[in-house]
């Protein structure tokens, strides 16, 4: 379904507070100038006439459900801020013949979600934070430590998922001499673009080898838990998992039982399910775990190229062109 060029366009944007929230969604009304009305809010229902007025909603992680979705008859377009889209429900837009798209192609998240998903890595190899907090009690903790302190090099790199942060984390750690194995959805045996080394291995191959397990692949049906209390069970006692895709992706209970049992030598989460986490979570108590406030996509200049690409597709919508990365 497409606008009539000479029609009014009126767009909703949904900023969750946990990513910045109206103050952060107010410079979009300029960036559209006059070419649309932009109505700036933290929730989908805050604004019931703006959302039954809508043309096109521009999400940032604000869920847009079947009933957003029944309650929009304008709705022409569903914008996600992201690469991601299980915030979004695609089946219900997809009843209605609405596309939903994401900002994939554009690469706008891939340098800080392979950025944080080394730092994490890194912070778990040397034992950053019980180091840190030792030193601040005055505690000479290195005879404690050392025997735990590690390397990347020479470690196996499990990467589940691999599009364009998958393979910007496999970059990475070439340059750490590390051995970079994949598994994805698509089945390819090899990416000819990518100029490293990285080998194309099953789920249940990849997890008993590797030494890290980092998580790339979009939240859907499917892989909701994809890393359950049997796969985890699977990985080797010294392998670490990381996680800066989303939260639900990994059964959080039964990593938390892995962790408390000694079956893992630590996790390093930068994802929540639900986020904000609430003080129930057992992995905010769990022995050998990094974490961060989903913080990977959110760097100044990461936020900027998100906007961007949001806006540019959204735009090139309203002058007629097909939208890119269509989801579902």
């Amino acid at each position: 379904m497409s606008i009539e060029q000479n029609a009014p366009r009126n767009v909703l944007a949904i900023v969750s507070p946990h990513v910045g929230g109206r103050a952060a969604g107010t410079a979009l009304a300029a960036v559209f100038a006059d070419r649309a009305q932009v109505t700036v809010v933290e929730a989908a229902d805050e604004d019931p006439k703006a959302l039954r007025e809508a043309h096109v909603v521009i999400t940032g992680l604000g869920p847009v459900t079947a009933d957003h979705i029944a309650a929009a008859p304008e709705l022409r377009l569903i914008q996600c801020a992201s690469h991601g889209f299980d915030y979004v429900d695609v089946a219900a837009a997809r009843q209605r013949g609405i596309p939903v798209s994401t900002i994939g192609s554009s690469g706008a998240e891939q340098q800080n979600v392979a950025e944080q998903t080394f730092a994490l890595m890194l912070a778990l190899a040397k034992q950053l934070i019980p180091a840190h907090t030792a030193l601040v009690d005055a505690d000479w903790a290195l005879p404690r430590l050392q025997q735990s302190i590690t390397e990347l090099s020479g470690k196996t790199l499990g990467i589940i998922g691999f599009g364009r942060i998958g393979q910007e984390v496999a970059r990475r750690a070439a340059a750490f001499e590390m051995r970079v194995v994949y598994t994805d959805r698509s089945g390819e045996s090899s990416r000819d673009d990518l100029q490293i080394e990285a080998h194309r291995v099953e789920l249940d191959e990849l997890l008993r080898t590797a030494d890290y397990v980092s998580v790339h692949a979009p939240l859907t049906d499917e892989s909701r838990h994809l890393l359950n209390a049997e796969r985890l069970r699977m990985l080797k006692p010294t392998a670490f998992v990381i996680n800066t895709a989303r939260g639900a992706l990994i059964d959080q209970d039964a990593l938390a039982d892995a962790l408390e049992a000694g079956a893992l030598a630590g996790a390093g989460l930068d994802v929540f399910d639900p986020e904000p986490p609430t003080a129930a979570l057992r992995l905010l108590r769990a022995p050998r775990v990094v974490l961060s406030p989903h913080v990977a996509g959110v760097t100044r200049e990461t936020l900027v190229r998100i906007a961007m690409a949001a806006v540019r597709n959204v735009s090139d919508y309203l002058d007629g062109k097909e939208p890119r990365d269509i989801v579902g």
